[in-house]
């Protein structure tokens, strides 16, 4: 890890500071390719392209850099069209890559594309000093129908293709091989209100913070930022000194008070097998 990411002095990262080319290729160099395909069934090489296969049917395309994006795509197609098995694909894209004609032929293959995310990342430090309000409690989810209960709610607050099922399955699984991701939640009036996961990425000191859904009814209150706190500080007793995040318009604003940087953009292409 560069030393430089530490800032003059060791003092914590910021936005200004200058330093979003040195985040970006720590990004490029240790958050892409093999940190977002764990916990996958079976991860195939192509190429450049690293082809992931999630429980049921969901399979993940990225890679760190790209040659012949049009080509690349063809692959991926073929493989869909010659499976029936996989039902969901996704390939995420980065606005920092150079990958011309990409996203044609994504659109030609039958791709959707979701709603731009900021990838943010920052020292794990800046984030813990938040405490929920009054009436608000913050644990780890740990219980099947509790953490069953806590993805409905954010698949309730994103809408789209419900997620909890698969999300209940792989999390679950994940945890039986031992690995650290954990699903926290807060819970206002006998409900859980917000909710988000840590994942950290074995062999590094990064961990992401994903999923993070509150109810509109309860946003504005601190709730999120206080249950990115206690995310992270679960994570730094693992080791985990850099944080980073996809994400929406609701949270990077959070993220980037706390410290956390915008270093490029991604997009989720989406592509869905269409029910017989």
């Amino acid at each position: 890890m560069d030393d430089r990411l530490s800032g003059a002095g060791g003092r914590p990262l910021g936005p200004y500071d200058g330093w979003v080319a040195d985040l970006l290729a720590e990004y490029d160099a240790h958050l892409r390719t093999a940190a977002e395909v764990q916990g996958a069934v079976d991860v195939q090489r192509r190429g450049p392209l690293w082809i992931a296969l999630f429980g049921g049917g969901r399979l993940f395309v990225t890679y760190q850099e790209l040659d012949d994006p049009a080509g690349r795509v063809a692959e991926v197609a073929a493989l869909i069209c010659g499976d029936d098995s996989i039902q969901q694909v996704e390939w995420k894209t980065r606005s920092h890559d150079h990958a011309p004609g990409l996203e044609a032929a994504l659109v030609c293959a039958g791709f959707t594309a979701g709603e731009s995310e900021s990838v943010m990342l920052g020292e794990a430090s800046t984030l813990i000093g938040s405490e929920p309000p009054s009436g608000v409690t913050l644990h780890r989810l740990t219980r099947p129908e509790e953490i069953r209960a806590a993805l409905e709610m954010q698949d309730a607050v994103f809408g789209g293709t419900p997620h909890a099922d698969r999300m209940l399955r792989e999390i679950l699984n994940r945890q039986s091989k031992g690995e650290d991701i954990e699903l926290w939640a807060a819970e206002a009036d006998g409900r859980i209100v917000s909710a988000g996961r840590i994942d950290p990425i074995a062999g590094t000191p990064f961990a992401g913070i994903w999923g993070g859904a509150t109810l509109p009814a309860y946003r504005g209150r601190g709730i999120y930022r206080a249950l990115t706190a206690a995310r992270v500080r679960s994570a730094m007793s693992h080791g985990t000194r850099w944080i980073h995040s996809d994400s929406t318009e609701f949270s990077r604003p959070i993220l980037e008070r706390a410290g956390l940087v915008k270093i490029t953009e991604t997009v989720p292409w989406t592509w869905e097998r269409a029910a017989r």
